[in-house]
Formats: structure tokens, C-alpha cells, sequence
């Protein structure tokens, strides 16, 4: 989405029309969330309680076209040149996990807003705000690693800000990063484009990176180290586009998982999305760790993977060219747009019986990102 919602509080989009989705009709604001006069830790999660946010406080007070598409980044026209422009904030704890760093996550988790847009990420920004305290060599490091994955990504910061807040009033390191890039012509990607008869594809295995996180925070161990597939897709997006600029949706399935992802797609395009449970690629591992703790891995953040809608006649070229790819080398369809029950999403299981895929309402895993 274009990226209001990224200030480490909410994400997401408009709550889908499900049937398990409350009824806010009728609501006004700035009067406070239903059953939450306080903001909790769901509402940062990319969820059902980020919508609400999202729909009743911020988008009432902020307005605007731009900002009513509600995508992963805002597409706007400036001296005639269509830029892609994103924002992000980043609260991980910890800091350093197996696979990446929150410097490294800041410049990979926007340049990739920017690419779900179709736009080569071109300059960033970078807040720093620093708790009082921390060391100046972790911050050295993080330092280190942010300008090693800008790099590596073919983007430049450009600006940047530093603030310190009182010992005990942060959590050693936040980043916010922003940032701008070209989309080029003929490509609109937008997840009200999506349409009955797409083919929903994704790159590769889901839910590394919030059990990576996970793992590493409460202390867990398992017989092959789980590392996050945190990186940039610019590259990989590319290559999607060179076979055909006409895809529909792209999205970074990040906080909420697949889940929410394809809940937002849903809502809002006004069609159902049915996937078949089995063909989601989910590692022995991720799926192991998920069970023992009772998460579900199709609402465990990624990092470095994608979900596209494509039309059914590109949806082979699209699907060789990703696993020709290093970042797509995993990539599998695993269902399609459909006109049936328009607003939610529905999973095939491997026993041959069905299941709503609920938009969540929180996040099963806080501070991933």
C-alpha cells in the first residue's frame, strides 16, 4: 500500500467483505476504534485491526485519490514522469537474525513496495532513531549493512535523518526509509486489476522469514538453520515485466503472510480467490516449526518473495521466466481469480475438503519487520 500505515503501526487495505468480518457500518470518526479505545500490538500487524486503522482514523483525516488506491506504493505523474513513491518503518527485534539485519530489511522491504508497482527504485531516504544507550558500534554495523544492501540493489540514499530518544523509550534501533523510482510505460499494477481467470503465482517458499525471526528470538532450535529470504525483487520483477508489461497484481506478502495478502486482493478487486492448499511451497522446516508453535504458515511474513496475479495467457512465459530467475527459482502456481464469492479466499485442502482463508486479525508473530 502506499505506505502511510508503515510508521511500525499498521498496514494493509480495506477490510475485505467477508463473512467473518465486522460490520462497521455506520461508524464515524475520530471516534475511537470499536473495542479498542488504545492502540494494541494487532494493529501493526498487517491484519483486520490495521484496516480498521487505516479505514476509520487515517484515510477519513488524510483523503485524497492517491492515497485511495492503497497499494504497496502510491503511483503518481510529476513534470510527466509516472514515479512509484513508498515509505517504510522497521521495528525488528532482534536486530541481527539468521539471513539478515533490520539495515539490509529497511532498503529491501521498500524497494520492493516500489517494485510491486513496476518501478526500478532509484533513491531512498533512511531515519535512524536510536534509543539513548545503544551501542555505537551496533549502530556502526547496521550502518554498514543498510549501505551494503542499497548497493547491492542499485539504489543510492540519498537523505536521511538521526533522532535519540530517552533510555527506556525505544528499543536500541528503528529505521524508516523512503523512496521514489520510475514505473515505465504501459505497466499498471494495481490490485483492483485483478480478474477472474488470473493465475496467482508465487515465487517461491513461503513463511522463512517471520520463523527465521522467530526462532532466533525465543531461543528455538531445529536440525537445519531457518534463514530469512529477506532481499530485493527489483531484478526479479524485471524480468516478469520483459515478457509482458500487462500483469495485473503484484504484492510483497510480508506482515499478515499470503493470507492477508490475498484478502486484500480480493477486497479490493471484488473477486474470490481459490488456491490449492498443497501447491503452496512451504519448507519441511517452516512447516515443522509451525506446527509445534500452532501458527499457520500462510500468515507468516516473507521478505524476499512475491504474489502475482497474470493473465492466464502470459501465466507460463511469466512462471518460466521467474524460475529462470535466482529469486524465482522456486516460484509455483497455486490458484486462480474467480467470480465466485467476490471478497474472499477460499483454500482446497490436501483431504479434499475447503477452508476460508479469514483475513487475521493481528499478526501471529509481532516485530518481524
Amino acid at each position: 500500500m502506499a505506505e502511510l500505515t508503515d510508521l511500525a503501526l499498521v498496514a494493509g487495505s480495506r477490510v475485505p467483505a467477508v463473512p467473518s468480518a465486522p460490520d462497521f457500518s455506520g461508524w464515524t470518526c475520530p471516534a475511537p476504534l470499536r473495542d479498542h479505545p488504545r492502540i494494541v500490538t494487532g494493529h501493526g500487524g498487517g491484519g483486520a485491526l490495521s484496516a480498521e486503522l487505516v479505514e476509520h482514523v487515517f484515510a477519513p483525516a488524510f483523503g485524497g485519490p492517491v492515497l485511495a488506491s492503497l497499494a504497496d506504493s502510491a503511483v503518481v505523474t510529476l513534470g510527466g514522469a509516472r514515479l512509484a513513491f513508498s515509505t517504510d518503518s522497521f521495528v525488528v527485534r532482534p536486530l541481527f537474525f539468521p539471513g539478515g539485519d533490520i539495515g539490509g530489511l529497511a532498503v529491501n522491504g521498500t524497494v520492493n513496495d516500489l517494485a510491486m508497482s513496476g518501478a526500478k527504485a532509484a533513491y531512498l531516504s533512511v531515519g535512524f532513531i536510536l534509543e539513548e544507550g545503544v551501542e555505537t558500534a551496533v549502530v556502526a554495523r547496521v550502518a554498514q549493512a543498510l549501505g551494503d544492501a542499497a548497493r547491492a540493489a542499485g539504489v543510492e540514499i540519498a537523505t536521511g535523518d538521526t533522532k535519540v530518544v530517552e533510555a527506556g523509550h525505544g528499543d536500541g534501533i528503528y529505521l524508516n526509509t523512503a523512496g521514489i523510482g520510475l514505473v515505465p510505460a504501459g505497466v499498471d499494477l494495481r490490485p483492483q486489476r485483478a480478474t477472474p481467470g488470473d493465475v496467482v503465482i508465487v515465487s517461491g517458499d513461503m513463511g522463512v522469514h517471520g520463523v527465521a525471526v522467530m526462532s532466533v528470538r525465543e531461543g528455538l532450535e531445529f536440525d537445519v538453520e531457518i534463514r530469512s529470504d529477506c532481499a530485493a525483487l527489483g531484478g526479479l520483477v524485471e524480468a516478469m515485466l520483459a515478457v509482458t508489461p500487462d500483469l495485473h497484481v503484484l504484492r510483497d506478502p510480508t506482515r499478515g503472510g499470503l493470507g492477508a495478502v490475498l484478502n486484500e486482493i480480493a477486497a479490493a478487486a471484488r473477486v474470490g480467490v481459490e488456491i490449492a492448499e498443497r501447491d503452496v511451497p512451504v519448507p519441511p522446516q517452516v512447516a515443522n516449526a509451525c506446527a509445534i508453535l500452532g501458527l499457520d504458515p500462510l500468515y507468516v511474513a516473507n521478505e524476499g518473495k512475491l504474489v502475482a496475479f497474470v493473465p492466464r495467457e502470459h501465466a507460463d512465459a511469466v512462471l518460466a521466466a521467474m524460475r529462470a530467475h535466482p529469486l524465482g527459482a522456486g516460484a509455483a502456481v497455486i490458484g486462480e481469480c474467480v467470480t465466485a464469492h467476490p471478497g474472499m479466499v477460499v483454500a482446497r485442502t490436501g483431504l479434499g475438503g475447503t477452508r476460508v482463508l479469514d483475513m487475521p486479525i493481528g499478526e501471529q508473530l509481532p516485530r518481524i519487520c
